[in-house]
């Protein structure tokens, strides 16, 4: 497909790309270079685009659990990362 440019520098965007992008009148778009040479226009899109995106949990945590992961964290007896235990300095006992 191509599209020729005004003299002030506007080109028409083709139907089907439009349809392939959804955009509709208004809309905005991105323009990304490539090292190559290569350009690629996307649409804007805005943070209502991530609705929906994670799902919701099929119950809320109570306050109840939030303390008591709070207080398992702080005693560290909760669980940790890669085998670290909560608050340790790394290089700790190495000599």
């Amino acid at each position: 497909m191509e599209s020729a440019l005004t003299v002030k520098g506007q080109a028409t965007i083709p139907k089907a790309i439009r349809e392939h992008l959804r955009l509709k009148p208004g809309d905005r778009v991105k323009f990304f270079i490539h090292p190559d040479g290569s350009v690629v226009l996307l649409p804007k899109l805005g943070p209502w685009s991530l609705r929906g995106m994670i799902r919701a949990r099929a119950r809320a945590v109570t306050i109840a659990e939030m303390n008591r992961a709070v207080s398992e964290g702080a005693a560290g007896t909760g669980r940790t990362r890669r085998g670290v235990r909560p608050g340790a300095r790394r290089g700790a006992g190495r000599k």
